[in-house]
């Protein structure tokens, strides 16, 4: 009589182990071979530019390196003559952004080339030809390695200008939250928030606008960033003998606390920032475990000034931040029914082949 083995617990908690482990040193050699494959492109980088800045060879220097390289390595991809341009570029936009200062150089020097050599080469060829300065584009290597971004996900990042957005909304978080927490709080906000994935008539509201984003929640998840999780909407709150509603609540995995966010469709007003402080402070006596850092709240209205959204801060308790948001997309009213979404344009445009 034959055992199957796939019936026995003990075995395939064994196998599952070992799945997890071959998926583990996979991921490792396939970033080992990258890292020393991008180690070898910058040093092909270094020679290119070295080679063409004193040698006589002319423009066709690239072109014939291209061929000798595939002639002499058929089986390797990396020798056209785009890509060891790309090559040249991306050694140029690194290499000579450490000239510019001492302190540039201190700063970067091999590190740098540690840190671009993890990321593959594609999501290094979307950053040099997106990115301003080194900044920017370390800003943009440190996150891909962070939070593992796909090239689209990178890509949208980029489109969005996240680096310019992050950590610019108004806070009270340096004075309530203690520090590493506050700065990592106010690296979680974003200034604007930038909402293009809906379609909104120009006479929507607060509910609209709440229920575009949860039926659209992967792309707010990832509009909003890394480590947020979604627990829900209008979510009860009794406090004395009154029934209150938190328009969205989230917990933060690397903050580990909870979020307490609030839609406002017309411009930042003071009281906004008491009716917030009441809600996260209900979320802290009633929600918020031992084990949870203080609840923070963030009020995302149509517009704000900001010399009031700080003076409604500054005497504020609870973490509390004010930011933006921008609908590129907003549609008018009459003409939302009539226009076709993005999918059902795709769709016919399929049924075409």
């Amino acid at each position: 009589m034959k055992f199957n083995l796939m019936h026995d617990k003990e075995y395939k908690s064994w196998l599952t182990s070992i799945k997890s482990r071959i998926h583990s040193a996979q991921l490792k050699a396939a970033v080992s071979v990258n890292t020393e494959l991008l180690s070898l492109y910058w040093k092909i980088g270094a020679d290119i530019v070295e080679k063409q800045s004193r040698a006589k060879w002319g423009d066709g220097f690239l072109l014939q390196l291209s061929k000798d390289l595939m002639t002499e390595f058929p089986e390797m991809k990396g020798f056209s003559l785009r890509n060891l341009k790309y090559i040249k570029q991306w050694h140029l936009f690194y290499s000579r952004g450490n000239r510019f200062s001492q302190q540039v150089v201190s700063q970067f020097g091999q590190q740098l080339v540690a840190q671009i050599t993890q990321i593959p080469w594609g999501h290094n060829i979307a950053i040099i030809t997106k990115c301003k300065n080194i900044h920017e584009a370390l800003f943009y290597v440190q996150n891909t390695m962070t939070h593992n971004w796909s090239r689209s996900v990178l890509a949208h990042q980029m489109e969005s200008r996240l680096f310019q957005r992050k950590g610019k909304a108004i806070s009270n978080f340096s004075r309530t939250l203690p520090a590493p927490q506050s700065d990592l709080a106010k690296q979680t906000l974003k200034d604007p928030y930038i909402f293009d994935f809906l379609r909104l008539t120009e006479e929507y509201n607060e509910r609209d606008l709440e229920n575009a984003l949860i039926e659209h929640i992967t792309k707010f998840l990832l509009e909003l960033g890394a480590g947020f999780s979604y627990i829900g909407r209008q979510v009860p709150m009794r406090v004395g003998e009154g029934d209150f509603y938190i328009d969205l609540l989230f917990y933060h995995i690397k903050l580990r606390c909870y979020v307490v966010i609030e839609l406002k469709t017309v411009a930042f007003q003071p009281e906004f920032a008491g009716k917030l402080n009441f809600y996260v402070t209900a979320v802290d006596r009633k929600l918020r475990s031992e084990s949870d850092q203080p609840t923070i709240g963030i009020i995302i209205c149509k517009t704000k000034d900001k010399v009031v959204a700080e003076y409604a801060l500054s005497d504020i308790r609870k973490p509390i931040g004010v930011s933006e948001y921008n609908l590129t997309h907003s549609l008018p009213k009459k003409l939302k029914s009539s226009l076709p979404s993005i999918e059902e344009l795709e769709k016919e445009l399929g049924n075409e082949d």
